[in-house]
């Protein structure tokens, strides 16, 4: 007898459910890992990822640099707002880029004679492009990451509904079955953490840009552009493989443990007649 009744109706669409992620995760391992693997297999063997000269994956830097021109102060009464001009019209000589000031506005609603506040940066181009190469890449392999972590999550889940009741001795099986959760939990964190690796491309390129807006005279801010552009395309190469591996190691994994992972505990019984 039950200790805990349960809904017939709501009993009925558990099983259902659990009915539901046993077909999706057999079919999972079964068939979709080891297609999906040698998928990425292919994949890797894809131009686009196999470019030998980096460089071919640099972006225009559509910023030139070229010499200052200083201007002198016309009125010796204004020095400040004079040497505040000269200097914004050197650097919007120097770089190309217009500099705007925010208007300080009167509380009746009139412009101020002084403008004052924080100069604003303009680029003549309107915006400063991403690498469209890598965005393209990226575009291709975050699906794939997205992919992995959804099919280890219902495999996990079909694992842990395996898992038979807590009991005394005979739990070999059951320590195989913890084993391939915690296997599924970390491929499912490393995946994670490859569209955290993405993210903080994106943040650390724009870092960089802001730095050749506003210095572009320094050639290093312009290198370490194209040295962050060619680590994230060796780093991306790296995760299609990585994810390629991992479907073969869980395909494996599960296949060689299929036995104990379906039925943790055997029944001795027969052995004892």
């Amino acid at each position: 007898m039950s200790l805990l009744k349960v809904d017939n109706d709501i009993k009925s669409k558990v099983d259902a459910f659990r009915e539901r992620i046993k077909g999706e995760a057999e079919d999972l391992v079964a068939n979709f890992f080891p297609k999906k693997l040698l998928e990425l297999d292919n994949f890797l063997k894809d131009p686009c990822v196999n470019i030998i000269e980096l460089r071919e994956i640099h972006s225009e830097i559509n910023l030139t640099a070229t010499s200052p021109v200083l201007l002198s102060n016309l009125d010796s009464d204004s020095n400040s707002d004079s040497d505040s001009d000269s200097t914004l019209l050197s650097h919007q000589k120097f770089t190309g880029v217009k500099q705007v000031k925010k208007i300080k506005i009167k509380k009746k609603g009139t412009v101020d004679d002084k403008t004052t506040g924080k100069r604003v940066l303009v680029m003549p181009s309107g915006m400063m492009k991403s690498n469209a190469k890598l965005v393209d890449l990226i575009e291709k392999v975050k699906p794939e990451i997205r992919t992995l972590i959804e099919k280890c999550n219902t495999v996990k889940m079909w694992v842990q509904l395996l898992i038979p009741k807590i009991e005394d001795g005979n739990n070999f099986g059951v320590s195989i079955q913890e084993e391939t959760i915690t296997e599924l939990g970390v491929v499912g964190l490393e995946a994670e953490s490859y569209l955290d690796q993405i993210t903080k491309y994106y943040v650390t390129r724009a870092n960089q840009m802001s730095k050749i807006v506003k210095y572009p005279q320094v050639e290093d801010f312009r290198r370490t552009v194209t040295e962050t552009d060619e680590k994230e395309y060796i780093s991306l190469k790296i995760i299609v493989s990585e994810l390629r591996n991992y479907y073969i190691t869980l395909h494996d994994m599960i296949l060689k443990n299929i036995e104990k992972i379906k039925t943790p505990r055997s029944s001795n019984t027969d052995s004892l007649y």
